[in-house]
């Protein structure tokens, strides 16, 4: 039924919920994961020039940590429980999901119901809202448990 899930993934915790609710569905089909990571430029070209460079190397940062979550969290024991094909896009993080989603021909796509501005959202981030109003194939949003603590907001 799923041969290829991508998993959109920004780090959040509500995506680190969605990368383990799709490896899991993901083992169950034997498919092959994507996990995409979106710069997402219209963040960055808003921001002024004198810390352009700062917040890119940051984004670069998270969104490299974000995707060694999805390897790590694909493997336990040592054991490699899913093939994870990684990626970094830059652009407008909706479209880019599904414009990948589109390219690897996934199944499903994946991701958390709120990112890294999650708090200034009622139900829906507005990334994952676009995905499940547009995306052509079905979409598994998980969203953060209330009173879990998103780990990038952790750090002080």
């Amino acid at each position: 039924m799923f041969d290829t899930v991508v998993i959109a993934t920004d780090g959040s915790g509500s995506a680190q919920r969605a990368v383990e609710a799709a490896l899991d569905l993901a083992g169950k089909f034997d498919a092959t994961v994507h996990a995409l990571y979106v710069v997402d430029s219209g963040e960055v070209e808003s921001t002024p020039d004198d810390v352009r460079d700062v917040l890119e190397r940051a984004l670069a940062t998270t969104g490299g940590r974000a995707l060694t979550f999805v390897r790590e969290a694909a493997t336990t024991d040592g054991e490699t429980e899913a093939d994870v094909v990684t990626a970094v896009r830059d652009g407008d993080p909706a479209e880019e999901i599904q414009a990948y989603a589109d390219e690897v021909e996934a199944d499903l796509i994946a991701t958390g119901t709120r990112g890294r501005h999650g708090e200034h959202a009622f139900l829906l981030g507005s990334v994952a809202e676009e995905i499940v109003r547009s995306a052509p194939m079905p979409v598994l949003s998980v969203r953060q448990l209330e009173g879990e603590v998103n780990p990038e907001r952790e750090a002080v």
